[in-house]
């Protein structure tokens, strides 16, 4: 599978694929690719005024409003590309009946879509973050690697949701209710601190999600390593935190066999 990605005519296609998602994704809107900023700056605003001016959820530190901003950026990569991901082959029906080209194309495309919107992002939070005179460490030079965790679990959830979409339409029903779920359960408006406070036993079960671990990892090492906790120093053993990573690469292997095994039998089904 892997080997025919880096084929020059594989890339080629993968790069025309994605400037069109992304071109698509804005077309007819008045502010075009200004959205892609404007919408996690927007979801910020209510929930600080919600969750940090109102229901008081805070770490109590200067640094809390990026850190805030910074998950909800990755959370919206994460619900960007596993969505769009999986309705990818779907909405592409009309291509795999015309080209024979490997079908993980389509998937890989529509992620990369959604890390080209993360990056916009991140840049807009490194801003902020120079505005609000954040102390940037030598952490910072791990953020990449957490942010490359998490790319490889979305593709691998895409690849699965994807492969059953194809079939089963409601599948993109039960994802969004999975997700608004998860967003909740999940130490994104909310700081662990306040779950580690009061329960310490289900705050350690929260940083095994592996989605949890990256946004964690990404805002300790890039905006505030001395007081946003993470898997390495929450859970007993620091050996633990390579369990979410575990999870991560098994999500995606399984992910690339579920979506090979199954890709020759699209065209027909669609």
């Amino acid at each position: 599978m892997f080997d025919k990605i880096f084929s020059k005519r594989h890339r080629v296609l993968l790069k025309e694929l994605v400037k069109t998602d992304f071109k698509l994704r804005y077309q007819g809107s008045a502010l075009g690719i200004a959205w892609s900023v404007l919408k996690p700056l927007m979801l910020f605003t209510v929930m600080y005024m919600v969750f940090v001016k109102f229901l008081k959820f805070t770490d109590g530190t200067s640094t809390y409003p990026i850190v805030l901003l910074l998950g909800i950026s990755l959370w919206g990569f994460f619900t960007e590309a596993t969505s769009v991901g999986m309705q990818s082959i779907v909405a592409r029906g009309d291509l795999l009946r015309k080209i024979n080209f490997p079908k993980y194309i389509i998937v890989i495309a529509s992620t990369m879509s959604a890390l080209i919107s993360l990056t916009i992002n991140m840049f807009v939070v490194i801003v902020f973050a120079l505005i609000t005179r954040v102390d940037f460490t030598w952490w910072a030079v791990l953020t990449p690697l957490s942010i490359i965790q998490l790319y490889l679990l979305a593709v691998g959830v895409a690849l699965i949701l994807s492969t059953l979409y194809v079939k089963y339409r409601d599948i993109s029903h039960i994802w969004e209710v999975v997700l608004q779920a998860l967003f909740y359960a999940m130490p994104i408006v909310y700081p662990i601190s306040m779950v580690m406070a009061n329960f310490p036993a289900v705050a350690k079960v929260m940083m095994l999600n592996p989605v949890t671990q990256s946004i964690q990892d990404v805002r300790h090492n890039l905006i505030a390593p001395e007081t946003v906790s993470t898997a390495w120093n929450t859970l007993n053993h620091a050996w633990y935190g390579l369990i979410p990573i575990a999870i991560s690469i098994t999500v995606f292997i399984f992910g690339v066999v579920i979506f090979n095994k199954h890709s020759k039998k699209f065209a027909e089904d669609l």
